[in-house]
């Protein structure tokens, strides 16, 4: 037996906060001689720790467990986030908190794992010998629209790089775990992050979408959503380059890209991989051997897929090479409808599964690698590259690529 305590916040009531409650039964223990309590926090930050202070003292669990879920934003930057922590652990113990990242629930971040540890023929590339760099990809093809006030205060940095790419990245990059208890790979998240370089300044590109007309159609400037201050400087885009410095990702790049207003709306991990040492068929290539690098796509939203890019003979007579994709499209090979990302998380949740959960040292080592680059940004002011709503984003994102060697792949043209 279990109840779900919604939290949520009275706007009408300045200082008050309503617990909604909903539950699996019409009363508490009914039929039952453990009741187990379930709290998801989707509130302002600066309410956590009132609320978690009501519902520990005054709505705990007398006979099973009483857990809370947290929604992020975890803070925004280390001091922050790390008092968070600290108060929040006044009234909960660390295995009582769920703080959650929706994006660590999607089936595809489901499936890193899986695909990479049980097939023998991804494992043994899954390195610096064959990866030439990595790519994280969010964009969207909307604007804040109404939601100005909250991202002003954030950005995309904070918003969707800081957590969702890098626990994605964490994932990818880390060494096998000693099983797939959640305690194990945890752990190895936080090696990856821990040897990660602090980000610099200059592998760091920012932008901000402007107004554009297409047609009889205008799209508005991020300053024109009367929820966003006049003249406000936070980036809608960002593009970053980081590092892994150990002995498996030694000078590969981890590209990571997020971005609002784009072309399109997507959200994907693209690996390329070196070029083939002494190609024997680059003359059919041309100068271009990025056109022959393999790569393998994880889409993890819209249409979840799984593709590889091989080079292939066109059947005919002569030599004429194409690159070609080996594609799982989940919606062909799976009728079944695939559990949203939310759904999977409270289940987990419920059974007391944290492999999808991020841990405090986690967390702080996260906020490590960004908050020194977000304190210089605030302190210089630094201006974004404006960029047409609907565009590709700011040209300096080509410019970020090119000096890492790198090709973004959702700009080919070929997917």
């Amino acid at each position: 037996m279990f109840k779900i305590f919604l939290a949520r916040y009275s706007e009408r009531l300045s200082c008050a906060v309503k617990f909604e409650l909903k539950s699996l039964s019409g009363k508490d223990g009914q039929g039952c001689r453990v009741s187990n309590r379930l709290f998801y926090l989707s509130i302002p930050p600066n309410i956590f720790v009132d609320v978690v202070r009501c519902a520990s003292l005054k709505a705990s669990s007398t006979s099973g467990w009483t857990r809370v879920i947290v929604e992020k934003p975890f803070g925004r930057d280390l001091e922050s986030s790390s008092e968070l922590t600290r108060s929040l652990k006044k009234y909960l113990t660390e295995e009582q908190i769920f703080r959650i990242d929706h994006y660590l629930g999607k089936e595809l971040v489901e499936n890193l794992s899986v695909l990479r540890f049980s097939n023998l023929v991804f494992e043994p590339l899954w390195s610096r010998n064959y990866i030439r760099n990595v790519q994280f990809i969010f964009s969207e093809d909307f604007g804040t629209e109404g939601r100005g006030g909250y991202f002003d205060h954030y950005g995309i940095i904070r918003d969707i790089m800081q957590n969702h790419l890098l626990q994605i990245l964490a994932l990818f990059a880390m060494e096998t775990p000693v099983s797939l208890d959640a305690e194990d790979i945890r752990n190895e998240k936080v090696k990856v992050l821990r040897s990660m370089r602090p980000l610099q300044l200059e592998d760091v590109i920012l932008g901000q979408y402007k107004g554009h007309s297409k047609g009889a159609k205008s799209y508005p400037a991020y300053t024109d959503d009367p929820t966003v201050p006049n003249g406000s400087i936070t980036p809608t885009f960002s593009a970053a380059a980081l590092f892994i410095d150990n002995a498996r990702w030694d000078g590969v790049p981890f590209l990571m890209k997020a971005g609002k207003a784009l072309h399109t709306k997507r959200a994907e991990i693209r690996v390329q991989f070196r070029h083939v040492p002494g190609n024997l068929y680059k003359r059919n290539f041309g100068t271009d051997m990025d056109k022959a690098t393999n790569e393998l796509v994880l889409r993890l939203q819209p249409d979840e897929a799984i593709y590889l890019k091989i080079n292939n003979k066109v059947p005919g007579v002569g030599m004429r090479l194409d690159r070609s994709d080996l594609n799982l499209l989940y919606k062909a090979k799976y009728r079944g409808e695939i559990p949203d990302a939310y759904e999977r998380l409270l289940l987990d949740a419920i059974e007391g599964e944290r492999r999808l959960f991020i841990r405090s040292d986690e967390l702080d080592a996260a906020w490590a690698l960004f908050t020194p680059l977000l304190k210089e940004l605030e302190e210089k002011k630094i201006a974004p590259e404006l960029y047409p709503y609907g565009s590709r984003g700011p040209v300096g994102a080509h410019y970020l690529a090119a000096k890492h060697n790198v090709r973004w792949g959702d700009l080919s043209g070929d997917d």
